[in-house]
């Protein structure tokens, strides 16, 4: 990825849609007063979910990375270089490198997802918008993750629900 402000932006997009194990309408909903810098990362308050019709609301951990792929950095290179301050944090971005102020949709999220598997050489059938939220399940299955702490980053109700994410790595 370059930094073109859309590289910048599915940076963030990427890595932040699979710290948080976020569906995509979480992702793209998420506003700049959602999220709050701490000394560990960030927390990212979901005000409402598939599962929270009532808008009970849901505080989500994303810790400071390891490496160059940090999503916190991400995330803090995208809002600081196009000075985004409120409103949505995900926000389309015009034929001329300019940020709008409407966010994505659900559908763009897959679109980038697919575009950018693409160009890092992995055929794209196959996935979509929800590959991040089954990314990080799977990913911290494999890391020894209790399916307990799984959940409780990913608002899966019940352990049923959270296995028909769980990709088999041997595959």
């Amino acid at each position: 990825m370059s930094d073109r402000p859309k590289d910048i932006r599915d940076r963030a997009l990427l890595l932040i849609g699979f710290a948080g194990g976020f569906r995509r309408s979480e992702l793209v909903g998420l506003d700049v007063a959602d999220v709050e810098t701490v000394r560990q990362g960030l927390v990212i308050t979901l005000r409402r979910s598939k599962t929270d019709q009532t808008g009970a609301g849901r505080k989500i951990g994303i810790p400071h990375g390891r490496t160059r792929w940090c999503p916190v950095a991400a995330l803090e290179v995208w809002l600081s270089t196009f000075g985004i301050e409120a409103g949505p944090i995900l926000r389309g971005i015009n034929r001329h490198g300019r940020v709008g102020d409407q966010r994505l949709s659900g559908e763009a999220v897959s679109i980038i997802v697919k575009k950018r598997l693409a160009a890092a050489g992995f055929d794209p059938e196959g996935y979509s918008g929800h590959s991040l939220r089954a990314g990080f399940a799977t990913s911290a299955a494999q890391a020894g993750a209790s399916s307990w702490k799984i959940r409780q980053q990913t608002g899966h109700a019940s352990d049923a629900m959270l296995s028909r994410y769980i990709r088999d790595g041997e595959l």
